[in-house]
């Protein structure tokens, strides 16, 4: 697979994980907070979490998802009680002073605040601070006790079992924020997951879509041992909230930035104004931009004998492929027939006209540039089994001998079963992300150089007992071999 113009260029850390290692004086002083201030502070943090749950359980009785209610003292006093035990609540737990630099712009002015870095669950302080709504998964009103909480602040509620959800998101969001200030400012954290805050990965358009002024605000937690980073891999929940909790003082600071109008251009293209935005609060955190988004986590986060080496083609590809809508489509029984069809052609090459009618799509610019990673003839034309190989590559990321098992059902020979050394060579380049992939010390190790083909079975047994196969038995070109993370990365002009 050629590499693409697209592709993220490299960082230090992959955002998705999270590696807290502790030093001896700080693993001591942990051990004596454990047995002294951690349960004071865990009793406290819950008593107040406790009290706060007959307020808003009260407010929320008979009230409306949909139509707002007028102000009332009693629900002002109601709110300002909230806020007060929710600020003490925060104070047991560590954090008993917030810095907080710049203003918050009212919501008749502004009703949306982008929020980020997103790295913890730590980052609700912002949201009892301001009791702003937020968007939130429909599953999260079902908590007990922060379930009632969260209703409170009349979240937008994402259903995922809903597959027009992401469309009712928006409109929803879009309502709210043509209120004229009628309803609370939504608190949004645009890039729809946690990281470590390491880089600004990719903003979700959710919150640019309406077009209208948002305010970006900044998160800053200065603390010298990182224990509020909360991400896909790395220490749970449970343990950040015991080290947190272990901590003389947990550091914080929220900076609301300028209001950021929207130019007329990025009215209508939501993801430009995303961009823009993000890339004013990395210049405001001064962090590095990570083009990886969301759905990008689990191709970054592979594990197993052939997980990737290099991510970026990767990448490039599955964007590609999320523009297309080609996702849904890939799981399973899907790619099984789409092997099924490919196998049949016997790597006849494909011009882009021939890929288009083979995926039943119209040629566009994003089918065209699919089309341009694979063709690597000089003829223009493409292998269409690599593209599925590619396309399980990155819809299953974690299950590579699935992939190369599908691989091997399409280059196989129908009567001996084995696949050719040159076509491996092509599906590991392809599986690993790599340019150039080299055979024959893997060969040499099977039976003897002279040897030009290999079964799925020998070859899987071969992987099974060497679990350094890659490193071992593959000669690969360019790859950075000691690079602990080649997936994620910076723009070179940010």
């Amino acid at each position: 697979m050629k590499s693409s113009n697209s592709r993220p260029p490299r960082a230090a850390t992959n955002p998705f994980v999270h590696e807290l290692k502790l030093t001896i004086p700080q693993t001591i002083k942990i051990a004596l907070m454990t047995v002294t201030v951690f349960p004071v502070r865990l009793l406290l943090v819950a008593s107040l979490m406790l009290l706060a749950w007959p307020f808003a359980f009260v407010a929320s009785l008979r009230r409306s998802d949909f139509v707002m209610e007028p102000p009332s003292w009693w629900m002002s006093a109601i709110d300002l009680c909230l806020r007060v035990i929710m600020r003490a609540m925060w104070f047991c737990g560590g954090f008993h002073w917030i810095k907080v630099k710049g203003e918050r712009a009212p919501p008749a002015d502004v009703p949306i605040l982008a929020v980020a870095p997103h790295s913890s669950y730590f980052d609700a302080i912002p949201v009892t601070m301001t009791m702003c709504s937020i968007v939130g998964k429909l599953e999260s009103r079902s908590i007990p006790v922060w379930g009632t909480l969260i209703s409170y602040i009349r979240p937008v509620f994402v259903c995922r079992s809903d597959q027009d959800s992401r469309r009712k998101t928006v409109e929803e969001i879009k309502r709210r924020a043509r209120s004229g200030g009628e309803w609370p400012q939504i608190m949004i954290f645009p890039e729809g997951t946690c990281t470590n805050r390491s880089g600004i990965i990719l903003f979700k358009p959710g919150a640019f879509i309406p077009g209208l002024p948002v305010q970006p605000v900044v998160l800053r937690y200065p603390n010298t041992l990182d224990t509020i980073s909360w991400t896909w891999r790395g220490p749970g929940a449970f343990k950040l909230l015991w080290l947190t909790l272990c901590q003389t003082h947990n550091p914080m600071e929220i900076e609301y930035l300028p209001v950021y109008t929207p130019s007329n251009e990025e009215r209508e293209n939501p993801a430009l104004f995303a961009n823009n935005v993000r890339k004013l609060m990395a210049r405001a955190l001064q962090l590095p931009l990570t083009d990886l988004s969301f759905d990008d986590r689990e191709i970054s986060l592979s594990q197993g004998p052939l997980r990737a080496l290099d991510c970026g083609g990767l990448l490039a590809f599955h964007r590609l492929v999320c523009r297309l809508r080609l996702r849904a489509g890939s799981a399973g029984d899907a790619l099984e027939e789409l092997a099924r069809r490919a196998r049949k052609l016997q790597g006849d090459g494909l011009s882009a006209e021939d890929l288009a009618q083979f995926l039943d799509l119209p040629l566009t610019d994003a089918l065209a540039q699919v089309h341009g990673l694979f063709a690597q003839r000089g003829d223009g034309l493409m292998d269409v089994r690599l593209y599925v190989v590619a396309l399980s590559t990155v819809r299953r990321p974690s299950e590579s001998m699935e992939t190369l098992k599908l691989a091997f059902e399409m280059f196989e020979n129908e009567e001996t079963g084995d696949v050719l050394q040159r076509d491996l060579a092509a599906i590991f380049e392809i599986m690993l992300g790599v340019k150039k992939v080299e055979l024959s010390s893997l060969f040499s190790a099977l039976k003897g150089p002279r040897r030009a083909a290999i079964t799925y079975d020998e070859l899987s047994r071969f992987i099974e007992n060497h679990p350094s196969f890659v490193e071992d038995h593959l000669v690969v070109e360019n790859h950075p071999r000691h690079r602990a993370e080649s997936c994620n990365g910076r723009h070179k002009d940010d």
